[in-house]
């Protein structure tokens, strides 16, 4: 692929990364995966020969395509470039690049966009589920300026609204694989839970910690590295991953109460580096542990009242509200989250 392929490059929530429009690349995965490691440049700590920022958070990938779905416009497939490793992997979801996915599909003549605003339902073939995003486009035209603001961002941007239907277990095959909402894992207790993305969700002080730790901090932390993914290696058979040695998922989610304001303080690990801010669909899926009747996120969290509940998740650069809204049986029917996305380039990438 010496000419290159087309691509834009683009900020989805608190995350960036390359969108292709599928049919762009190869069709055979290891021809495409070997592509996307050039292009990142990895494996390298730096990623000084690619695109990519040296970090999880800026070595991500969207392959989008229009859908022959009824119920989607289009079809995202989220790849997951490993940074230091040879590894690109599609065992997860990505709630901040699916941000991008409707501005993206609209720009390259996959949706009409409308005027004022235009809906673009997002088929996620990760897990199977749908997601429906909201783009602002006055005129018939994406628009990326607007005054919403989202913690990890700097500067304002426009809205981008998304809401999730039957999340529950999209990867793992039940919002609680195991059955329970607490679960004793490496000798330690914690809730294994998958609304949208896998998380092994545990209190911070039974590692040691306030949870209020600086990530710089604890990514030197060995000793704590090791045991998190002690814990971790135990958790992802419990929760229907197998091996997950060399995957992305399950997170690591240490929790603790709110130190401002919010529903919940975490720190995450995604999963062998510390997150600075704390993943979409990773949020959705704590805020989803601060609702069940027990599990460490259940008795250190503040829940506000109502059937329509604002949780905010406080991270280290802030926090993300999401909203989940209760069915009569007191369990979660829908979860909504607002996000920010905004074009970087549109060219050409070589590998």
């Amino acid at each position: 692929m010496s000419d290159g392929v087309r691509c834009m490059w683009m900020r989805g929530g608190t995350s960036k990364g390359g969108y292709f429009l599928a049919d762009d690349l190869p069709a055979d995965a290891d021809a495409r995966d070997a592509f996307l490691l050039r292009a990142m440049g990895s494996p390298d700590p730096r990623q000084i020969d690619g695109m990519g920022g040296a970090a999880p958070l800026t070595s991500k990938v969207a392959l989008v395509r229009k859908s022959a779905r009824p119920d989607a416009d289009v079809d995202y497939l989220f790849l997951q470039v490993f940074v230091d490793r040879p590894i690109v992997t599609d065992q997860q979801n990505c709630g901040n690049i699916l941000a991008g996915v409707g501005p993206f599909a609209i720009e390259r003549g996959l949706v009409e966009a409308r005027d004022a605003e235009t809906p673009v339902a997002i088929y996620m073939e990760n897990t199977g589920q749908i997601a429906v995003a909201t783009v602002s486009t006055p005129g018939g035209q994406v628009v990326y300026h607007g005054e919403a603001r989202i913690d990890g961002v700097p500067g304002t941007a426009a809205a981008v609204p998304i809401a999730f239907c039957d999340t529950a277990g999209s990867t793992c095959g039940a919002l609680l694989p195991t059955g329970s909402a607490v679960d004793r894992v490496a000798g330690i207790e914690a809730t294994l839970i998958d609304n949208g993305m896998p998380c092994v969700v545990i209190a911070a002080s039974d590692l040691g910690l306030t949870g209020q730790e600086d990530p710089a901090d604890l990514n030197t932390n060995e000793a704590l590295k090791r045991r998190l993914e002690e814990i971790r290696l135990e958790a992802g058979p419990l929760m229907n991953l197998g091996d997950v040695s060399d995957k992305s998922v399950p997170k690591m989610t240490m929790v603790s109460a709110p130190a401002d304001g919010g529903a919940i303080a975490t720190r995450t690990f995604i999963p062998h580096v510390c997150h600075e801010a704390i993943g979409v669909l990773g949020a959705v899926s704590v805020a989803t542990a601060c609702l069940l009747p027990d599990g460490p996120a259940s008795r250190l969290s503040r829940i506000p009242e109502g059937e329509r509940k604002a949780l905010s998740i406080e991270h280290p650069s802030g926090e993300f509200t999401v909203l989940a809204t209760l069915g009569a049986d007191g369990s979660v029917t829908e979860t909504a989250v607002l996000r920010t996305a905004r074009k970087l380039f549109d060219g050409t990438v070589f590998a």
